[in-house]
């Protein structure tokens, strides 16, 4: 594919900020082609197309860090390795919910409602299930976190039977995200008086926690996939499978990890900001 040819795991690893670039333009684009094309079921049409422009590159890196798990025997070593994959799929995550806030931001009302219609209601739906305060909510915490591993766990299953398919969660939250932003930025408007200001907020409002939890649904995409392209090689079965499986797991026990503190910064210090 064209896009295999645009951009490959080798190429992504050695820039990986220009990866926040190519997130913005694939979602951008999709955006527009769900709102020329399918206006009405524009709000899941552009996530579909942004995760069908993903999936080769997604793909790429699993195969390609299955193949990494094979030379390399240091776990340690493997482990920074998968750092670099990492690190270039949280700025394509990092694209993606750029453009779907700014798109949030600075469409018309009524277009903006049709594009974010379902991730509108699913924000609302979030925010009725926590409420008061969130400092004093002592049963808050484990409900974001055990919601929170629920879409890990979605990650680890889909990239484990789909393939790429953790990419269609995390552009979907990332589609969430976005417009969860957009809202708090356009909602900030009236007390910072331009976007310049209230923007920026919002992204480092979200981000706080945000970050712990992306990298989070990306390692346990990651072992997913590893698994997956082991299984179809036929890896699972040879020398290497100990190997495999310990790097997988160690993904996400680290996953976890990370996940236990965005749910901690999300609680106790995201709702302090602004």
């Amino acid at each position: 594919m064209v896009l295999e040819a645009l951009i490959s795991p080798e190429k992504a690893e050695k820039t990986p900020m220009l990866m926040v670039i190519y997130g913005f333009i694939f979602a951008s684009i999709s955006i527009i082609l769900s709102l020329l094309i399918f206006k009405e079921e524009a709000s899941m049409v552009a996530v579909f197309l942004t995760v069908m422009v993903s999936i080769p590159l997604m793909y790429s890196t699993m195969k390609f860090e299955e193949d990494e798990d094979i030379k390399i025997s240091n776990e340690r070593i493997l482990l920074r390795q998968h750092w670099k994959a990492l690190k270039f799929f949280i700025f394509l995550f990092f694209g993606f919910i750029i453009a779907y806030s700014l798109w949030f931001i600075f469409l018309p009302q009524e277009t903006t409602q049709a594009l974010f219609s379902t991730q509108l209601n699913t924000i609302q739906t979030i925010n009725s299930k926590i409420s008061g305060n969130l400092l004093i909510n002592s049963g808050i915490l484990l409900k974001i976190f055990l919601n929170n591993l629920k879409v890990l766990l979605f990650c680890l299953f889909f990239s484990l039977f789909f393939g790429a398919g953790a990419i269609f969660i995390l552009t979907w939250n990332a589609s969430v995200i976005g417009a969860a932003m957009g809202s708090f930025a356009t909602e900030k408007l009236s007390v910072f008086g331009t976007h310049l200001i209230s923007f920026p907020l919002s992204i480092f409002r979200y981000m706080t926690h945000g970050v712990f939890e992306i990298l989070a649904y990306f390692m346990a995409g990651l072992a997913g996939g590893i698994i997956s392209v082991a299984i179809i090689n036929n890896d699972l079965i040879g020398n290497y499978k100990n190997r495999i499986l310990k790097d997988s797991l160690d993904l996400i026990l680290l996953a976890v990890v990370f996940l236990i503190v965005g749910s901690v910064v999300e609680v106790f210090v995201t709702p302090l900001l602004f």
